[in-house]
């Protein structure tokens, strides 16, 4: 059998033209992990491989295409660490400070309670003290005294009630009597020849 030769010139066309167009993948590859980068996208097989417009098989095949891509998820990596080891970083020295704050209110509140505590403390000795120089009986006679005393303000208050009403009704008549008695001296005034 005699197998068919192919024109060189032709195998050289191909060829070159392959390369070409692998080298046309190769950047399209290159510019969507630019982009993927600049937009801050996760970095992967399946995303590049969408972006550039190209096989993943293609990317696994080509050593080049290969390298970009995994240099471009291992950067991603690195910086997706740094980013979170930023923001625990920020976390832990907003809780420190958090905590120192919280530590100072605490403080400050202990103090408040002891304070109020000793004030609270001398109150209720004073109270004591009242109640020894108390006796039962004293405290007796003091509590009947103020009920006698509650009863009277009671009848004073209802004789004070009393004693305005009868001046609003003595002040009434004292107007009706010097109206009338206005009336009769403008009577005696008038002439007789009216009548």
């Amino acid at each position: 059998m005699k197998t068919a030769a192919v024109p060189e010139p032709r195998t050289a066309a191909a060829l070159a033209a392959r390369r070409h167009k692998t080298e046309t993948a190769l950047k399209r590859v290159r510019e969507a992990i630019t982009r993927l980068r600049r937009e801050k996208a996760q970095v992967s097989v399946a995303a590049v491989a969408r972006r550039a417009d190209v096989s993943r098989t293609f990317l696994y095949d080509n050593a080049e295409a290969r390298a970009a891509v995994a240099t471009a998820m291992a950067e991603a990596g690195e910086r997706r660490s740094r980013t979170l080891a930023e923001l625990d970083d920020e976390r832990e020295a907003t809780w420190r400070e958090r905590a120192l704050n919280a530590e100072d209110a605490l403080k400050t509140a202990h103090g408040e309670i002891l304070a109020q505590r000793t004030r609270i403390g001398e109150l209720l000795g004073q109270v004591r003290d009242l109640e020894a120089e108390w006796t039962e009986e004293a405290i007796q006679r003091i509590t009947t005294e103020n009920t006698t005393l509650k009863q009277r303000v009671r009848q004073l208050t209802a004789d004070n009630r009393t004693l305005d009403e009868r001046l609003k009704a003595a002040r009434s008549n004292l107007r009706f009597q010097d109206r009338r008695v206005a009336d009769l001296e403008a009577r005696i005034a008038e002439p007789s020849g009216r009548n």
